[in-house]
């Protein structure tokens, strides 16, 4: 049996980086999933494993951890021997890497989700999309992808010539963009257009988008 338990939904940003980072580990893992429908994620025992009421939880042994930035960090050290290498040891490399992580959370994710959940998860559900929030949000991520834009000019990945968590963080929100009408923020710039492109036919990833497939 798997000692490693993911708690969480295949539909979830944050649990796919956990599930991607898994994946590029070649790792074996039990997935358990939460009902959000229900509000399992804020009852107990979720709350036991995250006390924020949050998805994804994520189990090793003993070790119970939430947070997907800090699971996937976890992950990629702990098990450095498996699979593909997703940090650089290079104390100035670690340090770019570490800069273009930042970046994910702060500027690109807090955009990127909204968009996310106005343009690919409001409609699933029935709602209505806010227009005002979606003009507001793209000039907003095409500014921050002209930065990315200007980044991939010099390099194939966002932390040098190899790929990273740093790159590996973005996947879930470019997989939802990429099916709506933000993609062209995307394809517009060439740089940006050829990095989604490369690390999202990462076998590993294929792995994830396969997972929500057959739910």
């Amino acid at each position: 049996m798997a000692t490693i338990k993911v708690h969480g939904s295949v539909f979830s940003s944050p649990a796919m980086r956990v599930f991607a980072c898994l994946h590029e580990k070649d790792l074996e893992f039990e997935f358990i999933p939460v009902d959000m429908g229900t509000g399992q994620h804020k009852k107990e025992p979720f709350l036991s494993l995250n006390p924020f009421g949050q998805i994804p939880a994520f189990e090793d042994g003993d070790l119970k951890l939430f947070e997907s930035r800090a699971i996937t960090q976890y992950i990629a050290h702990s098990y450095a021997e498996k699979g593909n290498q997703l940090i650089c040891h290079d104390p100035k490399k670690m340090a770019i890497m570490s800069v273009w992580m930042e970046v994910e959370a702060h500027q690109f994710d807090p955009v990127a989700s909204k968009l996310t959940w106005e343009l690919a998860l409001k409609p699933v559900f029935g709602m209505v999309t806010d227009g005002a929030v979606v003009e507001e949000n793209e000039a907003k991520l095409g500014k921050v992808l002209d930065v990315y834009e200007a980044r991939l000019a010099q390099s194939k990945y966002l932390a040098g010539d190899c790929f990273t968590l740093a790159d590996l963080h973005h996947l879930p929100n470019i997989q939802y963009l990429m099916g709506t009408q933000s993609k062209k923020l995307f394809d517009s710039r060439p740089h940006v257009s050829a990095w989604c492109a490369d690390i999202s036919a990462r076998p590993a990833w294929l792995k994830v988008v396969a997972m929500r497939s057959n739910k």
